[in-house]
Parts: C-alpha cells; sequence; structure tokens
C-alpha cells in the first residue's frame, strides 16, 4: 500500500516505538506516588515536558500533556475562558474540536464570532481587527488549515493581539515538525499539539500556555498536570511523543525541501497527463507536503475509493469526520460550489514516501480520470 494519508495520522517511527516499550517496561510508575518506582517517572515525565517546550522554545512550566489534539484544543480553549464572561473569536474553517467547543461556549453564553477567509483560506487581518470588542477576551486560530494547508500569518495576527491584550491560542496540530513553531516570534499565548500527526504514539498531545496567562481548570481539584487534565498521565506515550519531536523537528529543514520536490513532481505529472483539477487553498503560503485537490468532474470519495483498490491511500479532508464527508465544509466556507466542494481530494508526503510513490499516484489518478470519462 502506498500511504499518503499522512496528515490523518503517521507510522511509529522505530525510534519512537523503541522508547515506547522502553519507558513501558522500566518506567512504569505513577509519576504522583512518592515512591522510587514513581519518582523515577516523574524525573522522565519532566524530561518530556522540557523536550517538547525546547522544541516550540517555550518555557517547560506551560506544556501540560493531554490525550492528543482535539483534546488538547478542547482543554486549552475552556481553560482559557473559564470563570470568564464576554466575547470570544476563531474561524469558520478550523479543525472540528475547535468549532465544536466554540458552539458549546456559544451554548453556555459566550458571543462568538466565526470569522470569514478569504478564496485561499487566508484570515484578514483588517476584518480581524473589525470584529475585536472590549469584551474580547480570546481568539483561537490554526496555524496551519488540515483540509486545504493553509499556513496563517500567527506572528502578525499575534502582535495585534498583544496590542489589545486579548489572549491568542492557536491548534498547531498540523504544523508542528512541519514548520518552525516559536511561541515567542508567532506572539501567541497558547498552542495545541499532538504526538501522532510526527511519528509518536496516538492517544497523547500537549497544550502550551504561556505561564504569564491565567487559566482556570476545568475539572477542580484536580491534581495530575498541575490541576490541568485529570487522569493518571501516560508517561511511556509521552516520553515516544518528545522523541518523536526531537526526530522531526531536527530533520524538518531537510525534509520539507524532499516533500516540496516531490508535491512539485506529483503536480507537474498531473499536467502532464493534462488532468482537468484545481490546487485548492494558498498557492505558497502552505504546508509542504500537503496538496488539496479536485479533480473536475469527480466526486473526491470516487477518486479515494478507486485509488485504494489500486493500494494508494489518500483522503477527502479531516478524518474527524470520516463517513460524513459529502461536500467539504471547507471548500465551502471559501465560495466553492456543493458540487466542487465535493471533488475535494487530500494527499499528504510523508518520510516514507519515494519518487516512485508519486509517479504510481500520478498515474493512477489518470487512469481513473479517463476510465470515469
Amino acid at each position: 500500500m502506498i500511504y499518503l494519508d499522512y496528515c490523518a495520522t503517521t507510522p511509529m517511527s522505530d525510534r519512537a516505538l523503541q522508547v515506547f516499550t522502553k519507558a513501558s517496561q522500566n518506567f512504569y510508575g505513577n509519576p504522583s506516588s512518592l515512591h522510587d518506582v514513581g519518582g523515577q517517572a516523574k524525573n522522565l515525565l519532566e524530561q518530556s515536558r522540557k523536550t517538547i517546550a525546547n522544541s516550540i522554545n517555550g518555557a517547560e512550566q506551560g506544556v501540560y500533556f493531554t490525550g492528543g489534539g482535539s483534546d488538547s484544543n478542547n482543554l486549552a480553549i475552556k481553560s482559557l475562558v473559564k470563570g470568564k464572561k464576554g466575547h470570544i473569536i476563531t474561524t469558520s474553517i478550523e479543525h472540528f474540536s475547535v468549532i465544536n467547543t466554540f458552539l458549546q461556549l456559544e451554548e453556555e453564553g459566550y458571543d462568538v464570532t466565526f470569522l470569514e477567509v478569504d478564496k485561499y483560506g487566508v484570515v484578514s487581518i483588517p476584518a480581524l481587527e473589525n470584529e475585536l470588542r472590549d469584551d474580547t477576551i480570546l481568539v483561537s486560530i490554526g496555524y496551519a488549515n488540515s483540509d486545504i494547508g493553509t499556513i496563517q500569518n500567527l506572528s502578525e495576527i499575534g502582535k495585534l493581539l498583544k496590542q489589545k491584550n486579548i489572549v491568542f491560542h492557536s491548534d498547531c496540530v498540523q504544523a508542528f515538525g512541519k514548520t518552525i513553531i516559536d511561541v515567542a516570534a508567532l506572539n501567541v499565548d497558547s498552542i495545541s499539539l499532538s504526538s501522532h500527526k510526527i511519528y509518536g504514539p496516538k492517544g497523547v498531545g500537549a497544550v502550551y500556555i504561556s505561564p504569564s496567562i491565567k487559566w482556570t481548570p476545568i475539572i477542580p481539584n484536580t491534581s495530575h498536570e498541575n490541576g490541568f487534565r485529570a487522569g493518571t498521565v501516560n508517561v511511556p506515550a509521552i516520553a515516544s511523543f518528545a522523541e518523536a519531536a526531537i526526530q522531526i523537528c531536527s530533520a524538518m529543514e531537510a525534509e520539507q525541501k524532499r516533500l516540496k520536490k516531490l508535491s512539485e513532481q506529483l503536480l507537474a505529472s498531473l499536467d502532464k497527463h493534462n488532468l482537468s483539477y484545481s490546487l485548492i487553498g494558498h498557492p505558497e503560503d502552505r504546508l509542504e507536503h500537503h496538496l488539496s485537490l479536485c479533480i473536475h468532474g469527480i466526486e473526491g470519495q470516487y477518486v479515494m475509493l478507486q485509488l485504494n483498490q489500486k493500494n494508494i491511500a489518500i483522503s477527502t479532508g479531516t478524518a474527524c469526520k470520516v463517513g460524513e464527508q459529502n461536500a467539504s465544509k471547507t471548500m465551502l466556507q471559501l465560495g466553492y460550489s456543493k458540487e466542487a466542494a465535493t471533488e475535494l481530494i487530500r494527499i499528504s508526503l510523508g518520510k516514507q514516501t519515494t519518487e516512485s510513490h508519486i509517479k504510481k499516484t500520478a498515474e493512477a489518478l489518470n487512469t481513473i480520470v479517463n476510465e470515469y470519462f
């Protein structure tokens, strides 16, 4: 199987798997326990916390481990607004874990603005500024969109929000390990991360909240993670996550150059075959490994299923809504027709992707299109 769905999840790296296995065998204690076995696990947990903090140029006391990216978004946003009243802002193309959290907060009485974006999925800073109010307490805008790959200018957005003294959260799940994340340079107060997007284990993620920002625990009197998340932390998975972060960040520059070249080769091959398609999202400010395409006249699910029969795995967008995708919600928000929005396919490359995979995928797409028409 040629796997081209790295935005949905990634296989664990050999090193991350080794660390997970070793930690499971030797650091199985509860880090909250006071005996030596617990102390050993606690030391590994804190080393891992420092590793994640270093990977984003943050303070280690601002890192809190969670159950994954969606859990991180939910906990971060709710913890930052709990006990406050007022206006909160996000965009119309956020991940469902952000959208659904904002919808729940709206039901609880918060005044919510879902900011529209341009045809490339980019947030207009003047439009954002126009929506800010005296009672705006939080803005949440994702760094890189999972459906279309567009990267936002967080630094300029954050600069504006700092001037207004408004807390700024960003879903950085798709961006982590693919572009530099420096929380100071990006002017963000809080970010969400996930392990399984960077060749680490599933079921673990992290939230970073600047130590200068006040937050309130969702569940009172929670002891783990300084009250941020209830439940015994998964130390082996966290250690594996930290190792995956070290690996992907150290190789990021070279790997992104390689993946950009492969992405360009795929598009060039489609052009050579004279396929009628559109690249969705920003043409330049986008993730290097991410291609959102509309093959004109063919539903995305049909293309995905036909490729699957040819042992090529792609997707039609965010996996969290699998089985419900007919028309891409993101594309509809960008102003595309419902018909065009059903044509979306997402091809995302990763460590195991080769030139041979790209060539076979282009040929398979050409065959599918020719047989369809």
